[in-house]
């Protein structure tokens, strides 16, 4: 009969439809449903694999005391709801790692176990089960010439093949039944899942397949990995935690049974004894099966009493060596877990080493086979450069042989031209009257070229004049003479270039005198400046005198404090001796001549304590005066701070005054920086401003005058021909002299022009020279009203404190003045002190402690 506790691995198959890449290439849908429960698909294959963890992070997988195996350094949450549950399956999820293949846009790189433990207590019978949920998401099988994985990809795709293939030996193994040992320690995925593949669960296998004829291999092999799953038996069991009740039932029940078989061990070896001993024991008195359970202890034989507390010591003995072994094999299994790891870390630097050395070795081959490509390449380059050098050599012969060709030629050529030419000085004569008239028509040509070249010319200078106009700014034209106009003109044109240039030098001479002026006064700033630091630290170290000297007068001032209250000690003293000694005189009035001797040795006592008050006084006085010159020279140390600090006023004040002044000068030379750019900017816009309105129409009186002069000229051009040689060679100098006047004024306007351009480019940079310049003011005019403030501010302390120490000093003065006149005073006995609080307090003591004495003694 079977185990009902006993089960299989369900196993559940999911084929998703075509997607659109299957459907665009062709594939055909594979799979062909029978039933509800059966599938078919072709032939078989082998299994495939996937990605064990994705992180470097190496995890140690140990064993608790009851051989469960458990992930040491995992993550573990409290969770109380099925939303937290799906938070923290939704965070691991995000911890997943997922690459594009070409199979899959979303390919994950690794597997995914979600380890829930669920407790549940009835609050009645305190039961309380407990139980493990594992939800398993294992990365599919990847054939690499599919998914074309790379680099890291495909060293995921080989731990992915790796890792199923474990999977797949562990359930192979399970199925067979026949196998002593399941290989759960090869792979560290097979054994955190050891209880979900071959233990105390039940557990089922969702299989998702491709339904496409392009992956059928892969598809058969996951049916087949999981038709091999669904053959592994499970024993289950409930995970029940006992309460005391229930333990101690079962500990009862336990200690019944022990007895029972202890009665039948004594049976046993009664009738082992009678057989051992020849005695044959009837079958009544055998002990069956059956009556093992009804059997009653026996007491009355020794043996078993002497066996009995042996076998039990020997049981405990040896459950703590076993314990001990079992504990030593747990540990021996954890380091050799550490070992694995570290070998397994060893083996993936290795493979990593490997892997770059083989790739290295690749790079070189790739390199050598490019070195042997440019190698054969420049061979067939060197021979195809001998070919053409070959052909070149060939091609200059054939060219030396064409050249004393051609200089044949040329020489026959230049015999047959010397001939022609003697020919032509042989018929000379009879052509003088043709190359007359071609002389003739030739100069009527030069004549007409020469007109039109000064017509280009003039129109030239007329453009050139309008702008030298439209620079000079002439309203009109009256002048009928032209070549007086022009002098003028030129003349004028001179004069104003010169009169600019002079004013441009101006300006940069100005601009040069701010420049020089600005850094002037950034030297005399960062002078002042330095002369503030100085200031400061100068100020400073006063502070710091002032504080030495307040702490060196607090010092005096609690010494003084120290003899004053000796001087009130003594003082207090003396009245005490002198109340005694009034006391003693009082009391003992009567026995003057008994007691002389006494009263003598009271006088020297009196007269020793005089002396020693003298001496006290002298002290005092002593003391006094060094403080008073102490105190003078503290005064004249204060006075000598005073002046310095009035001096370093002084010079605050003085600095300042500079600076106002160099302020002021600033923003005169701001000023004066700002006119001289708005004249330079009106000096170079103004003439074209002119000469835009006048343009057209001295251009106009122009044309009119040049069009005026020139059909004069022509007309007495063409009436004497004799006189047209020297008028054209005094017109060659005139428009040469023009020429050159015009370049002349188009270098000078140029310079002009770059000058002007220069200026403008450099306006930005003084502006902005000139706002730093404001800005530093600015900040030097804060940090000196800092500074003023500050001497303020020290002033008024300094000034508090000398107050201070002058009050202080007048306050012993009146002090030491009324100890003093206190001291004088006669004391009566009977009588307080009225001088001081501190006198008061003191001599009401000795004044109670005498009142006391006189009492005893009366």
């Amino acid at each position: 009969m079977a185990d009902p506790a006993e089960c299989s691995i369900k196993v559940m198959c999911r084929f998703r439809p075509l997607n659109e890449a299957e459907v665009l290439r062709g594939d055909r849908f594979i799979p062909k449903f029978k039933g509800e429960d059966t599938v078919v698909v072709g032939v078989s294959a082998a299994p495939r694999g996937g990605v064990p963890r994705v992180s470097k992070t190496n995890l140690a997988v140990h064993e608790d005391k009851n051989r469960v195996p458990y992930v040491k350094g995992c993550t573990e949450r409290f969770v109380s709801s099925p939303e937290e549950v799906l938070d923290v399956i939704d965070e691991g999820k995000a911890n997943r790692h997922v690459a594009v293949t070409n199979m899959n846009e979303h390919s994950s790189r690794s597997h995914s176990i979600f380890l829930i433990n669920i407790k549940q207590e009835n609050v009645e019978t305190e039961k309380k089960l407990s139980g493990k949920l594992y939800l398993v998401d294992l990365a599919g099988s990847e054939k690499v010439s599919k998914t074309g994985a790379e680099g890291a990809v495909l060293d995921e795709a080989k731990n992915i093949n790796k890792s199923l293939s474990a999977l797949g030996n562990v359930i192979s193994a399970l199925a067979e039944g026949t196998k002593t040992h399941v290989p759960y320690r090869d792979s560290k995925m097979t054994r955190i899942l050891q209880d979900s593949l071959g233990g105390n669960c039940r557990t089922t296998i969702v299989i998702c397949c491709s339904p496409s004829i392009f992956n059928e291999a892969e598809t058969k092999s996951t049916l087949m990995f999981g038709q091999r799953a669904k053959t592994i038996k499970n024993t289950v069991s409930v995970n029940l935690e006992l309460t005391a009740e229930e333990w101690k039932k079962k500990y009862e029940k336990e200690k019944d049974k022990n007895k029972s078989l202890k009665n039948v061990i004594q049976h046993l070896e009664l009738e082992l004894n009678r057989w051992r001993n020849g005695e044959a024991v009837p079958e009544d008195e055998q002990i069956s099966a059956k009556d093992q359970k009804n059997l009653e202890p026996c007491d009355n034989t020794p043996i078993i009493d002497n066996i009995t507390p042996v076998v039990a010591s020997i049981s405990t003995e040896e459950k703590q060596k076993y314990d001990e072994e079992i504990a030593s094999l747990y540990r021996q299994l954890d380091d050799k877990d550490d070992e694995i790891n570290q070998q397994s870390q060893l083996a993936e630097k290795l493979k990593q080493q490997m892997l770059d050395q083989e790739e290295l070795l690749a790079s070189t081959r790739r390199d050598y086979e490019k070195i042997q490509e440019e190698l054969t390449r420049l061979q067939i380059e060197n021979e195809a450069a001998k070919d053409e050098v070959k052909e070149v050599l060939q091609a200059l012969e054939e060219l030396a042989v064409n050249y004393d060709q051609k200089s044949q030629e040329v020489e026959d050529k230049t015999r047959a031209n010397e001939q022609l030419a003697d020919e032509l000085a042989q018929k000379s004569v009879r052509t003088v009257l043709t190359t007359t008239q071609r002389e003739l028509g030739q100069l009527q040509e030069l004549s007409n070229h020469q007109k039109k070249r000064a017509t280009e010319i003039l129109n030239l200078l007329l453009k050139d004049l309008g702008e030298i106009g439209g620079i000079i700014g002439t309203n009109d034209v009256k002048t009928v003479n032209v070549n007086g106009v022009i002098e003028e003109e030129f003349t004028m044109a001179r004069l104003y270039i010169s009169k600019m240039k002079s004013e441009v030098k101006s300006l940069v001479n100005r601009s040069k005198q701010l420049e020089s002026a600005q850094m002037d006064s950034n030297r005399k700033m960062n002078a002042s400046e330095r002369e503030l630091a100085a200031c400061q630290l100068l100020i400073s170290q006063h502070e710091a005198k002032i504080k030495s000297l307040t702490d060196y007068m607090q010092n005096m001032e609690q010494k003084r404090r120290q003899l004053e209250e000796s001087q009130d000690s003594l003082n207090e003293e003396l009245a005490k001796l002198r109340a005694q000694e009034k006391m003693h005189e009082v009391s003992f009035k009567d026995k003057e001549k008994e007691h002389l001797t006494r009263l003598q040795d009271a006088e020297e006592m009196k007269k020793a304590l005089e002396q020693q008050m003298e001496s006290h006084r002298e002290a005092h006085q002593k003391q006094l005066s060094r403080l008073r010159d102490e105190i003078e020279e503290k005064q004249k140390i204060i006075d000598e701070i005073r002046d310095m600090n009035q001096k370093l006023q002084l010079e605050q004040e003085k600095l300042s005054a500079d600076y106002d002044k160099l302020k002021i000068e600033d923003q005169e030379r701001e000023m004066k920086l700002e006119k001289l750019s708005t004249i330079s900017y009106w000096l170079v816009t103004f003439p074209v401003i002119c000469f835009q309105a006048r343009e057209l129409q001295t251009l106009h009186n122009l044309r009119k005058l040049f069009v005026q002069d020139l059909t004069t000229r022509v007309k007495k051009s063409v009436e004497l021909d004799s006189d047209d040689g020297g008028g054209s060679a005094a017109q060659k100098q005139k428009i040469s002299f023009l020429e050159n006047n015009l370049e002349q004024l188009t270098k000078v306007h140029k310079q002009l022009v770059r000058d002007n351009a220069d200026l403008r480019c450099e306006l930005p940079k003084l502006e902005k020279r000139l706002r730093a310049t404001a800005e530093r003011v600015k900040a030097l005019e804060s940090a000196l009203k800092e500074a003023k403030e500050n001497a303020m501010r020290d002033r008024k302390r300094y000034q508090q404190e000398v107050d201070r120490i002058k009050e202080a000093v007048r306050a012993k003065n009146m002090a030491r003045r009324a100890h003093s006149a206190q001291i004088a005073k006669p004391i009566r006995p009977g009588h307080y002190p009225a001088s001081s609080p501190t006198a008061v307090h003191a001599i009401r003591g000795g004044g109670m402690s005498n009142s006391s004495y006189y009492h005893s003694t009366k």
